[in-house]
């Protein structure tokens, strides 16, 4: 059995360096994760068929972690009453750009809802397109700008790179000015509830635990921005702020 599992393990591994030099530095985090999280599990299972249910319960543990599985969603009385929207789906909007975010998958999602692309979906549209739309944002919207920045991190990889000067420089640009702290403003509680993908009414434990599950997913070093990671920053003080005694 010890054998069976050391196999497991070593070809996992080798799975992982062929395809080491192919991935994305920013996207390389989350499949390690992925990965070390399908291990542990797989050796808590075997370890508890072998009766070692205290390791077992550990690996269990730290494999959940990795995964960001939240068991409770599993329970009969589900999450806080149901206080979390349906599907985990939080929402971040500019005045150009309505982007989705997955908490589960990790996955973005958006809608332009102004300008030129007016109705189109991200995904319907090419790289030349989005680059099109992202000097549209770099003059008109420069909080879509970031939010199109780290789309466009995660679909095509490197596109920084091959882009045309001036999109270089105005990508260049918006990254200065998250490093120096912009803030849109105050964000309304609704707009709070929607960046977390939470429904009102939600405890302070669903708010917290929202906020963690998406910075594990769309922090900087996870292929987001400054600007988004801000953006859940202020949308978890605003409704933990709701939930603070007024004097």
């Amino acid at each position: 059995m010890t054998a069976l599992i050391g196999l497991a393990v070593l070809l996992i591994l080798v799975a992982l360096g062929k395809g080491w030099v192919k991935l994305d530095p920013k996207s390389l985090l989350p499949k390690l994760h992925k990965a070390g999280g399908i291990i542990a599990l797989g050796l808590a299972a075997v370890l508890a068929m072998r009766g070692r249910f205290d390791m077992a319960l550990a690996l269990g543990g730290l494999g959940a972690w990795l995964l960001d599985i939240d068991w409770r969603r599993y329970l009969p009385m589900g999450r806080s009453g149901g206080a979390t929207a349906a599907g985990r789906l939080s929402k971040v909007r500019s005045h150009l750009i309505e982007m989705t975010l997955d908490q589960d998958s990790g996955t973005m999602t958006g809608q332009v809802i102004g300008g030129a692309y007016a109705g189109r979906a991200l995904d319907t549209m090419d790289r030349e397109e989005l680059l099109l739309l992202a000097r549209q944002c770099a003059t008109q919207d420069p909080d879509g700008l970031r939010l199109l920045e780290a789309y466009l991190d995660r679909r095509f990889a490197g596109w920084r790179e091959t882009a045309d000067p001036d999109i270089h420089a105005r990508t260049s640009q918006s990254q200065a000015g998250e490093q120096g702290g912009r803030r849109s403003g105050t964000i309304s509680e609704q707009e709070a509830y929607e960046i977390l993908g939470l429904q009102p009414g939600a405890s302070e434990e669903d708010i917290r635990q929202a906020h963690r599950s998406l910075m594990k997913k769309f922090h900087p070093d996870q292929g987001g921005t400054t600007w988004l990671a801000t953006r859940l920053n202020e949308a978890r003080d605003v409704l933990l702020g709701s939930h603070r005694p007024r004097s």
